[in-house]
């Protein structure tokens, strides 16, 4: 079945560099991520506690605050990138967020603090399917598992500078200055952003060919699809460890295995940056075999299982006695987990998705990133509360890395990609 459409497509002009917006766009999806859990750190700072009297489960709620209004706008902003193009929507989300995190510093109380995560979270929604818009329009299939590893690098790199730099600015200075700083130098990022995109706000008469395209893969399409659906359930599963990663590790790492703020914040860079660089061989590997006359769809499934499973040894982790053997599967588990991310990325957003509906389908399996940040934060405090460690909140990311795998071995095949309408 025919799974791509290049009618009313967008081509870069000559002044335009894909592999150099891929690098930017991977660079903004690196400060939507510091933006987004450098409240991980601070939920780590006893000041920052104290200040707001927080218990395990409001440090939850606060912690998933952020993905409940990126899913909600995640199919909003979805179609808006399928119809009025990337760089525009994209730079007024942007700068809208940056302002916002900055304005963390001004919140007096625990409802203050919320609310200005929410904003957080509705405008960063606009940052994968603008990215993958971009990706999907620009680079052909042998070359989109790389262009997703270079890009994927920035959920990964996010993390890990942020977890460093905001642990590093709240020692240094305090939980207020951290969040100041981390917004707004975020907005130095437009400057390269407005220079190097082409702008694709599409004419009058563009417009009209655009929805036309869009048109021919309905909503309906999407949600009869179980290849959509494995997206949505692999996409949830992995996220749901990568968050669990984000917003708890730094404090598990301080309050069970008795490290330092700051040397919790480098474990954790540790473990993205090693999980980013895993992802981009991946990602880079199965493109090699694609290249090759291999089937896509077998290639990525492969890297799929394989990375779930090298994720489960987060559990050796739960139970290490010493300290080293605990740090080192903490580490371990993360960077393997890298050798799906990409694959699955490339697979379930772009791969057997039609053109005119890569926007709306990656607002709609962003909406599965969304709950898994929301639930895994909250469900791992609840988990936390209820058991008293972490181990319960490390079963629960195996549970889930499972699930992916099923997905993908029963759900992701071809003949149930979406379907493309004829025109009329």
């Amino acid at each position: 079945m025919e799974t791509t459409d290049t009618a009313a497509v967008p081509q870069a002009t000559r002044t335009e560099k894909p592999w150099a917006v891929v690098l930017l766009l991977m660079v903004g999806w690196m400060i939507a991520f510091i933006d987004r859990t450098s409240m991980s750190a601070a939920m780590a700072d006893k000041t920052f506690i104290g200040t707001f009297s927080l218990s395990h489960v409001e440090r939850g709620w606060l912690g998933s605050a952020v993905f409940w209004s990126y899913a909600v706008m995640q199919v909003p902003l979805g179609w808006v990138v399928d119809r009025y193009g990337v760089k525009w929507p994209y730079t007024i989300c942007f700068a809208l967020w940056c302002v916002a995190t900055a304005a963390t510093a001004w919140a007096e109380s625990l409802t203050g603090l919320v609310v200005v995560r929410l904003l957080i979270g509705a405008t960063e929604a606009i940052v994968l399917p603008a990215s993958y818009r971009y990706i999907a329009n620009h680079f052909d299939e042998n070359r989109k598992g790389s262009a997703t590893a270079v890009y994927s690098m920035g959920g990964k790199l996010g993390p890990a500078v942020g977890a460093a730099l905001a642990a590093a600015l709240i020692v240094q200075y305090s939980w207020k200055s951290m969040f100041i700083l981390t917004g707004l130098i975020g907005l130095l990022w437009l400057l390269p952003w407005l220079t190097m995109v082409s702008n694709d706000f599409p004419s009058k008469a563009a417009l009209a060919a655009t929805k036309r395209q869009a048109g021919r893969v309905p909503m309906r399409n999407l949600l009869v699809s179980p290849v959509v659906w494995s997206g949505f359930i692999m996409t949830f599963c992995f996220s749901y460890f990568l968050f669990y990663a984000a917003t708890w590790m730094p404090a598990y790492l301080v309050e069970q295995r008795h490290l330092s703020m700051m040397h919790s914040g480098i474990y954790t860079s540790v473990s993205f940056v090693l999980s980013a660089a895993v992802a981009l061989a991946a990602g880079t590997a199965a493109d090699y075999f694609i290249a090759r006359g291999h089937d896509p769809v077998s290639v990525r499934k492969k890297f799929i299982v394989v990375g779930a499973f090298g994720g489960m040894t987060i559990l050796f982790g739960a139970y290490a006695e010493s300290q080293t053997a605990a740090l080192f599967w903490n580490v371990a588990s993360l960077a393997m987990v890298g050798l799906a991310t990409t694959n699955n990325l490339a697979l379930s957003k772009m791969t057997l998705i039609p053109k005119p509906a890569i926007g709306l389908n990656t607002g709609l399996l962003t909406i599965a990133t969304s709950l898994a940040g929301g639930i895994s934060a909250s469900l791992s405090g609840w988990l936390l509360h209820v058991g008293g460690s972490y181990t319960l909140p490390m079963m629960s990311v195996c549970v889930f890395l499972l699930m992916a795998v099923l997905s993908a071995l029963l759900l992701m095949k071809r003949k149930w990609a979406p379907r493309i309408n004829d025109l009329n």
